[in-house]
């Protein structure tokens, strides 16, 4: 066997293979075998002709036909004993069999480019830090103890303790009711923050049986133009409900908190920390993504495109396997690709700057690594060590790992610059 790998650019190689007769024999013979199961001659029963007489009859052809399959099976055996890394699927440019002496054949594959990375350390990147508010904490509770609440009938909507059922009816723009524009009995709580804020100003001081307007704006972007359309409708009361909030007691906030706390001020304690744990993970996502955001603004390049296309066809695959399990209709294959093209895109350039990284830098998942994460699992479930580390080197949790140490070595080598997401949404605003 001949081998000689051709360069043709930092992304893509060709591996060029010659093979002789008898390095192909095996396989040559099992597509004998194959082809003779579906075909028959005069004397012979189907499976049955005698190979001789199928090479004599059929030889070329056959061979012929295989030599493709060959040719898929051989560059797959090269890659494992060479250590070669395709990083898509590999396309056959080039076969020439000679029949009976010797198969050649050319294979070009996308590799993994190196790429000298710039500007990746040194970088002030924002990292917001979420204020945890007393009247958060107090809302919080509050919509706690509203699912246990009691509902009162009452006469008068006086404030925004109410729980109202209307019947809401669509107008034009004269003021007539829209046909087919009505919805009856739904109930709307008054101090919900979602609640359009004119119905429960406009509902103040009316009764059952009365009616009040209220307007609804909808706003969205077709593109990067805004649309605004406006709704008007006509509310008649049909029940109003005064909100009773339960008394706290300790048995109660035992239920509420799931027997984490036993008095409203351990209740408080537990919603602040509740807060303070999805606070800080959040602000740890959206750190990390404004990091890897920015290195990858920092270091453009062309990216593999059939690389791109192998990482679009899985996520496609995924969202359709999803659809199924969530019996999702009428899913539109064709939508969903064109959405996650340009994710596809950034996850194919953030793996390229992550396996340069770890080259540049020398970082690398040593066997002590896998030990301590399989050491953590195995108290966890139960399994051995040593079955764990086996099982975490076949699968892919050496990249999970290369991937985690080279996220935190960019976070030890950037500058986090700590903002107030309320007062930057407030600069967002003003300009």
């Amino acid at each position: 066997m001949e081998t000689k790998i051709n360069v043709i650019s930092e992304a893509e190689n060709e591996l060029e293979v010659s093979l002789s007769y008898d390095e192909i024999l095996p396989e040559i013979e099992e597509a004998y075998k194959e082809e003779r199961k579906n075909i028959s001659m005069p004397g012979f029963r189907k499976g049955k002709v005698p190979t001789s007489m199928l090479k004599k009859m059929y030889g070329e052809a056959i061979e012929y036909k295989a030599s493709e399959k060959i040719a898929n099976s051989k560059f797959w055996n090269i890659v494992d004993e060479m250590g070669l890394k395709p990083i898509s699927t590999p396309q056959l440019v080039d076969i020439d069999y000679d029949f009976g002496k010797k198969l050649s054949f050319k294979i070009k594959y996308e590799v993994m480019p190196q790429i000298e990375l710039k500007d990746y350390k040194g970088q002030d990147i924002e990292k917001p830090i979420f204020k945890i508010k007393d009247e958060d904490i107090d809302k919080e509770i509050n919509h706690m103890l509203k699912a246990k609440a009691a509902f009162e009938d009452t006469e008068i909507v006086e404030g925004n303790s109410e729980r109202l059922t209307l019947n809401l009816q669509r107008l034009d723009k004269d003021g007539n009711p829209v046909e087919g524009q009505r919805s009856e009995n739904i109930k709307v709580e008054l101090d919900d923050p979602k609640v359009n804020p004119q119905i429960p100003q406009n509902a103040k001081g009316k009764k059952v049986g009365d009616t009040f307007d209220f307007t609804f704006v909808d706003e969205h972007y077709h593109g990067e133009e805004l649309h605004k359309e406006e709704f008007n409708y006509s509310a008649e009361i049909v029940k109003i409900e005064k909100i009773v909030l339960p008394q706290v007691t300790e048995e109660l906030v035992k239920e509420i908190s799931r027997n984490k706390a036993a008095t409203l001020d351990e209740l408080k304690e537990q919603t602040k920390k509740n807060f303070e744990d999805y606070y800080n993970s959040q602000t740890e996502n959206i750190f990390t993504n404004q990091l890897l955001d920015k290195v990858i603004k920092n270091n453009e390049f062309a990216v593999p495109k059939g690389y791109v296309e192998m990482l679009l066809n899985r996520m496609v695959e995924n969202e359709k396997e999803n659809a199924k399990r969530y019996k999702v209709p009428n899913f539109n294959e064709r939508e969903v690709r064109q959405n996650l093209q340009a994710r596809a895109e950034w996850n194919a350039k953030w793996q390229i700057i992550l396996e340069n990284l770890a080259r540049i830098e020398e970082i690398k998942v040593e066997d002590a690594d896998i030990e301590e994460m399989a050491k953590a699992e195995s108290e966890r479930i139960g399994i051995d060590v040593e079955k764990l580390m086996k099982y975490f080197k076949e699968s892919n949790k050496t990249e999970t790992l290369l991937e985690e140490k080279v996220v935190k070595f960019l976070k030890e080598n950037n500058n986090i610059i700590e903002v107030d997401p309320e007062e930057k949404l407030k600069e967002k605003k003003d300009k």
